[in-house]
């Protein structure tokens, strides 16, 4: 079943995109991936449960992002350079993804599901922890190549980190991180 969840996460999202959450139903969701509203139970149990999968799901697709800029700016880019692409990726993806902005900040307003606030622990990630996990994945894939002398990376992935964050809670152009991780490396 797959396709049948990842076309029922869509769904969601995409309704969550026009009206807030308490107003989605889950047989409109069902109607919209193409499959049956058993079939929707069958997969999440609840609505509680689906909204759960979605979170989750855009989180770790913040992630992978964040695994992208840090990897792919430019094979021979600097590290300050891939850090920096991974501060911007966390700030437009945070201004395009409510979700992704509620995982990081912990605000879910009125259009959000409010019932993840309340999801068992361990269930879905807590700011400090998806900030933790952008962080721990920047210093795997910068390890090897930053430079001896520096700061030490695991407090530059940090700092860059939560100096994204803080754009993402008072918006400023995305390319103003870039230039800000920049001058902080500098």
């Amino acid at each position: 079943m797959p396709a049948a969840r990842e076309s029922l996460l869509d769904a969601a999202f995409t309704a969550l995109g026009s009206r807030p959450w308490q107003r989605v139903r889950m047989a409109e969701v069902a109607t919209a991936a193409g499959v049956s509203r058993q079939t929707l139970y069958n997969e999440f149990g609840s609505k509680e449960g689906l909204v759960r999968a979605l979170v989750r799901r855009e989180a770790d697709a913040y992630l992978h992002g964040v695994e992208r800029a840090l990897s792919g700016v430019s094979g021979a880019a600097a590290p300050g350079e891939r850090l920096a692409a991974a501060a911007v990726w966390t700030v437009r993806t945070a201004a395009e993804n409510p979700l992704v902005r509620a995982a990081l900040t912990g605000c879910w307003n009125e259009r959000l599901p409010t019932t993840v606030r309340t999801a068992p622990p361990g269930a879905l990630p807590a700011p400090g922890e998806l900030l933790g996990e952008a962080r721990d994945r920047a210093v795997r894939l910068l390890e090897g190549d930053w430079p001896p002398g520096a700061v030490e990376l695991p407090l530059a992935c940090e700092a860059v980190a939560r100096l994204a964050l803080s754009y993402v809670v008072a918006p400023a152009p995305a390319a103003d991180v870039a230039r800000m991780v920049r001058t902080v490396l500098a």
